[in-house]
């Protein structure tokens, strides 16, 4: 019996350390892709460093990796977390969204802030929630910036 633990102890072993070399990509294509989303929504000085500190790390195709996304399997899990926020709202693909898109996205951050999803748990576990203000300035904004679409929607359906 103490052989077969000892083996599986070993073998878990260098499988973590084989795993410490095959990296998962990292998102990190740089910052120019949130031009468009900012340009278009036009976020305050305070409310555009709000979206980098809290949102673009995994909303957007730049990622400020903190030291421990370099432990696998840590960074398999970040990859994974970043791909799927992506996935759902990515700032850097806002040109490519349609008008009714970027409304729709808008009234998701709503809910998904209103509701307590966002951010996630495991997010703010280690970096903390947004501050009661933040919150509340970000819920603000937000539905300001979606009044242009909900204008354009209404001017194209009439």
């Amino acid at each position: 019996m103490k052989k077969t633990v000892k083996a599986v102890l070993i073998f878990a072993l260098g499988a973590l350390v084989v795993i410490q070399f095959i990296r998962p990509d990292k998102n990190e294509a740089g910052y120019e892709g949130v031009d468009h989303f900012e340009n278009e929504t036009k976020p305050s000085a305070q409310m555009a460093a709000l979206l980098r500190a809290n949102c673009y790390d995994c909303h957007s195709n730049q990622t400020s990796y903190p030291w421990y996304a370099e432990i696998a399997p840590v960074n398999y899990w970040l990859a994974d977390h970043v791909n799927d926020g992506k996935k759902h709202f990515n700032v850097s693909a806002w040109s490519d969204y349609s008008t009714k898109k970027k409304d729709h996205k808008l009234e998701e951050v709503i809910e998904m802030v209103e509701e307590g999803e966002m951010p996630l748990d495991s997010y703010t576990w280690l970096h903390g929630d947004l501050l009661e203000n933040d919150t509340k300035l970000l819920l603000q904004w937000v539905a300001i910036a979606r009044l242009q679409y909900m204008a354009q929607l209404e001017v194209s359906s009439n």
